[in-house]
Protein backbone atom coordinates (compact mmCIF):
# COMPACT_ATOMS: atom_id res chain seq x y z
CA UNK A 1 0.00 0.00 0.00
CA UNK A 2 3.01 2.93 0.77
CA UNK A 3 4.59 1.85 -2.57
CA UNK A 4 1.40 2.38 -4.82
CA UNK A 5 0.26 5.69 -2.38
CA UNK A 6 3.30 7.57 -1.75
CA UNK A 7 5.20 9.18 -4.84
CA UNK A 8 8.10 10.07 -2.72
CA UNK A 9 11.10 7.02 -2.24
CA UNK A 10 12.87 9.07 0.45
CA UNK A 11 14.19 6.53 2.41
CA UNK A 12 13.38 8.53 5.44
CA UNK A 13 10.13 9.53 5.03
CA UNK A 14 9.20 5.04 3.87
CA UNK A 15 11.11 4.24 7.15
CA UNK A 16 9.15 6.43 9.56
CA UNK A 17 5.69 5.31 7.43
CA UNK A 18 6.90 1.73 8.02
CA UNK A 19 7.95 2.44 11.63
CA UNK A 20 4.32 3.95 12.07
CA UNK A 21 1.96 2.31 10.00
CA UNK A 22 3.46 -1.08 10.25
CA UNK A 23 5.97 -1.38 13.67
CA UNK A 24 4.25 0.25 16.08
CA UNK A 25 0.31 -0.93 15.46
CA UNK A 26 1.10 -4.75 14.02
CA UNK A 27 4.20 -6.47 14.90
CA UNK A 28 5.01 -4.05 18.31
CA UNK A 29 1.50 -3.65 20.11
CA UNK A 30 1.35 -6.46 22.61
CA UNK A 31 4.38 -8.74 21.51
CA UNK A 32 5.05 -10.29 24.88
CA UNK A 33 1.67 -11.64 25.00
CA UNK A 34 1.76 -12.77 21.56
CA UNK A 35 5.16 -13.84 20.67
CA UNK A 36 5.50 -16.21 18.25
CA UNK A 37 7.26 -19.32 18.72
CA UNK A 38 6.79 -21.48 15.72
CA UNK A 39 9.84 -20.89 13.11
CA UNK A 40 6.80 -20.71 10.59
CA UNK A 41 5.23 -17.95 12.20
CA UNK A 42 8.35 -16.10 12.67
CA UNK A 43 9.28 -16.32 9.46
CA UNK A 44 6.00 -15.16 7.63
CA UNK A 45 5.91 -12.14 10.10
CA UNK A 46 9.49 -11.19 8.96
CA UNK A 47 8.76 -11.58 5.56
CA UNK A 48 6.85 -8.35 5.87
CA UNK A 49 9.96 -6.47 6.75
CA UNK A 50 12.12 -8.58 4.62
CA UNK A 51 9.87 -7.00 1.56
CA UNK A 52 9.95 -3.08 2.51
CA UNK A 53 13.81 -3.21 3.14
CA UNK A 54 14.00 -4.32 -0.70
CA UNK A 55 12.18 -1.64 -2.14
CA UNK A 56 15.03 0.59 -1.64
CA UNK A 57 17.97 0.35 -4.78
CA UNK A 58 20.80 1.24 -2.84
CA UNK A 59 20.24 -1.96 -0.33
CA UNK A 60 18.88 -4.09 -2.51
CA UNK A 61 22.13 -5.73 -3.07
CA UNK A 62 22.82 -6.29 0.53
CA UNK A 63 21.72 -9.32 2.30
CA UNK A 64 18.80 -8.82 4.85
CA UNK A 65 20.54 -8.15 8.26
CA UNK A 66 22.97 -5.52 6.97
CA UNK A 67 19.64 -4.29 5.10
CA UNK A 68 18.75 -4.08 8.75
CA UNK A 69 21.38 -2.63 9.98
CA UNK A 70 21.65 0.05 7.37
CA UNK A 71 17.80 1.31 8.13
CA UNK A 72 18.58 0.63 11.92
CA UNK A 73 15.66 -1.75 12.26
CA UNK A 74 15.69 -4.48 14.77
CA UNK A 75 14.79 -7.89 13.25
CA UNK A 76 11.06 -9.60 14.44
CA UNK A 77 12.73 -11.71 17.27
CA UNK A 78 15.12 -9.02 18.47
CA UNK A 79 12.07 -6.68 18.71
CA UNK A 80 9.91 -9.81 20.63
CA UNK A 81 12.61 -10.15 22.96
CA UNK A 82 13.27 -6.72 23.76
CA UNK A 83 9.72 -5.82 24.53
CA UNK A 84 9.93 -9.13 26.84
CA UNK A 85 12.60 -7.62 28.78
CA UNK A 86 10.99 -4.58 28.81
CA UNK A 87 7.69 -5.59 30.07
CA UNK A 88 9.99 -7.25 32.87
CA UNK A 89 11.37 -3.87 33.67
CA UNK A 90 8.15 -2.52 33.48
CA UNK A 91 6.76 -4.90 36.48
CA UNK A 92 9.73 -4.44 38.27
CA UNK A 93 9.83 -0.88 38.95
CA UNK A 94 5.66 -1.22 39.49
CA UNK A 95 5.02 1.23 35.82
CA UNK A 96 2.56 -1.70 34.87
CA UNK A 97 -0.53 -2.10 36.92
CA UNK A 98 0.33 -5.75 37.39
CA UNK A 99 2.51 -7.30 40.19
CA UNK A 100 6.15 -8.93 39.23
CA UNK A 101 4.47 -12.00 41.35
CA UNK A 102 1.67 -12.59 38.98
CA UNK A 103 4.07 -13.96 36.49
CA UNK A 104 7.07 -14.52 38.68
CA UNK A 105 7.80 -16.36 41.73
CA UNK A 106 8.63 -13.77 44.44
CA UNK A 107 11.68 -16.04 45.52
CA UNK A 108 14.24 -13.92 43.64
CA UNK A 109 17.24 -15.77 43.37
CA UNK A 110 20.64 -13.85 45.15
CA UNK A 111 22.98 -16.76 45.64
CA UNK A 112 24.13 -16.65 42.54
CA UNK A 113 26.76 -14.07 40.36
CA UNK A 114 25.11 -11.28 38.77
CA UNK A 115 21.99 -9.05 39.65
CA UNK A 116 19.67 -9.07 42.53
CA UNK A 117 16.87 -9.39 40.56
CA UNK A 118 17.49 -12.55 39.02
CA UNK A 119 14.69 -14.75 38.48
CA UNK A 120 13.92 -18.89 39.04
CA UNK A 121 12.78 -20.74 36.18
CA UNK A 122 10.75 -23.19 37.30
CA UNK A 123 10.63 -26.61 35.14
CA UNK A 124 7.85 -26.85 32.13
CA UNK A 125 7.68 -29.59 29.93
CA UNK A 126 4.67 -28.57 28.05
CA UNK A 127 5.29 -26.15 25.13
CA UNK A 128 2.35 -23.56 26.22
CA UNK A 129 4.01 -23.10 29.29
CA UNK A 130 7.58 -23.22 28.01
CA UNK A 131 7.02 -20.31 25.20
CA UNK A 132 4.93 -18.00 27.53
CA UNK A 133 6.03 -14.83 28.46
CA UNK A 134 7.32 -15.48 32.10
CA UNK A 135 9.06 -18.82 30.79
CA UNK A 136 10.96 -17.08 27.63
CA UNK A 137 12.39 -14.27 29.59
CA UNK A 138 13.82 -15.19 32.44
CA UNK A 139 17.32 -16.39 31.01
CA UNK A 140 17.88 -13.15 29.03
CA UNK A 141 16.33 -11.40 32.06
CA UNK A 142 19.20 -13.05 34.32
CA UNK A 143 22.23 -12.09 32.02
CA UNK A 144 21.79 -8.43 32.59
CA UNK A 145 23.86 -6.98 34.88
CA UNK A 146 23.10 -4.96 38.03
CA UNK A 147 23.68 -1.28 36.43
CA UNK A 148 21.38 -2.82 33.95
CA UNK A 149 18.45 -3.65 36.25
CA UNK A 150 18.98 -0.84 38.63
CA UNK A 151 17.84 1.74 36.19
CA UNK A 152 15.14 4.25 37.13
CA UNK A 153 13.82 4.81 34.20
CA UNK A 154 12.04 3.13 31.27
CA UNK A 155 14.18 5.47 28.54
CA UNK A 156 17.10 4.64 30.83
CA UNK A 157 16.54 1.23 30.48
CA UNK A 158 16.20 1.26 26.93
CA UNK A 159 19.29 2.85 26.43
CA UNK A 160 21.29 -0.26 28.25
CA UNK A 161 19.43 -2.66 25.70
CA UNK A 162 20.33 -0.40 22.90
CA UNK A 163 24.00 -0.50 23.64
CA UNK A 164 23.89 -4.42 24.51
CA UNK A 165 22.73 -4.98 21.04
CA UNK A 166 25.43 -3.16 19.82
CA UNK A 167 28.09 -5.08 21.75
CA UNK A 168 26.29 -8.42 21.35
CA UNK A 169 24.16 -9.21 18.58
CA UNK A 170 23.19 -12.46 19.64
CA UNK A 171 21.87 -11.44 22.97
CA UNK A 172 18.34 -10.59 21.31
CA UNK A 173 18.75 -13.99 19.26
CA UNK A 174 17.72 -17.46 20.55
Amino acid sequence: MMKRTVISRDIHILLNLYKTLVVQPHLKYCSPAWSPHFEKDKQLLEKVQHRFTKQFPDLIKLNYHDRLQRLRLWSLEERCNRADLLEVFKLKTGLSSISLETFFDGNMDSRTRGHLWKILKNRSKLDVRKYFFSERVINRWNKLSQDDVDKTSLSGFKRVLERRRKADMDFFMD
